[in-house]
């Protein structure tokens, strides 16, 4: 394929990063700290009227968190299918069962949230908030200001080592 053609596939990429992305229910926020790029480079790839000059090292980034091995965004450029992960590289290798069925459930996706566990050198707990499938607006609004509260008592967990059990913010500050 010439390197015109393969600039004409650049929408295809910019679905099917988009694609993936909301099929593993994250916004491009997450999806940047996920992989460790900004938000704006997560945008950059999804926006279908880009055609960028070269490779962008963010694609590499992004693609194990889309569930993609090495090299699927150049093969989407190539009109090739993406490479799923094999599964010791995803969450089923990595989590137990029923972890992963409620990660990936179809029940609407209210929060996730990453915090940072006090004292332990770098830590943290992942927490995933799912609503019910059936649930109305009015019951998922309540989910969310149920989990805002539970989140902020996560923020003061207690470090029984080096402040005499006494909370502070989870983020060390």
């Amino acid at each position: 394929m010439t390197e015109d053609e393969t600039k004409l596939q650049w929408p295809r990429l910019a679905v099917a990063v988009r694609a993936a992305r909301e099929a593993r229910g994250l916004r491009q926020t997450d999806l940047a700290e996920l992989a460790g790029v900004s938000e704006g480079s997560v945008q950059n790839l999804e926006d279908i009227t880009r055609r960028p000059s070269r490779m962008p090292q963010s694609l590499a980034k992004i693609e194990p968190h889309l569930g993609w091995a090495a090299g699927s965004g150049r093969a989407i450029l190539e009109g090739r299918e993406p490479t799923p992960l094999p599964a010791e590289k995803t969450l089923r290798g990595k989590l137990p069962l029923r972890v992963v069925a409620e990660l990936e459930s179809d029940d609407p996706l209210i929060d996730s949230q990453v915090i940072q566990l006090p004292g332990t050198g770098g830590a943290r707990m992942t927490v995933v908030v799912h609503g019910r499938s059936d649930a109305t607006p009015e019951e998922i609004q309540e989910a969310l200001l149920a989990w805002r509260r539970a989140e902020r008592n996560l923020h003061r967990l207690p470090d029984d080592d080096s402040n005499g059990g006494e909370p502070h913010a989870a983020n060390g500050a």
